[in-house]
């Protein structure tokens, strides 16, 4: 663990929530020094694109991932990925499926669905920064830590 591949996927179910968070953290952490990109099995349902709390908790990091458009697996512009993330059970078959005739690694990380959360904003927001925050310590845990100018 701790090398950077070339090229990272993470994928959850409807692009909307965990793997652009996920996406957007790795771009923070390590910029251009791999290829990252996101996507979901399903289709976004009404076409609502990013969830409005993961825009308020990344921008909380100084990241804006307001312009994201939800994609799925087969709206991929390439599948040459290194490294294959899932965020849910659901993402991990199809990624496993998308590995069959070459050479990938395939890795499974259950993350919870903050949308499934009740109650006031304060409490859902809390929901999205605990995922955010696991998310950015697995990436860091499993890539390496990020290289920061001049140390």
């Amino acid at each position: 663990m701790g090398e950077l591949p070339d090229a990272v996927l993470f994928s959850c179910n409807y692009n909307r929530v965990r793997s652009p968070m996920a996406e957007g953290l790795f771009k923070r952490f390590y910029g251009k020094q791999a290829f990252v990109d996101s996507c979901g099995l399903k289709p976004d349902p009404a076409g609502e694109g990013i969830d409005p709390f993961v825009v308020v908790v990344m921008d909380e990091l100084g990241l804006d991932v307001s312009d994201h458009k939800p994609k799925t697996f087969a709206e991929l512009e390439d599948d040459s990925f290194d490294v294959v993330v899932s965020l849910t059970p659901e993402a991990q078959h199809r990624a496993v499926e998308l590995s069959r005739d070459r050479s990938v690694a395939i890795e499974y990380w259950p993350t919870h669905d903050p949308t499934l959360v009740d109650g006031s904003r304060e409490a859902r927001l809390e929901a999205y920064r605990e995922v955010r925050d696991a998310l950015a310590a697995q990436i860091k845990q499993r890539f390496g830590a990020p290289s920061t100018f001049g140390g």
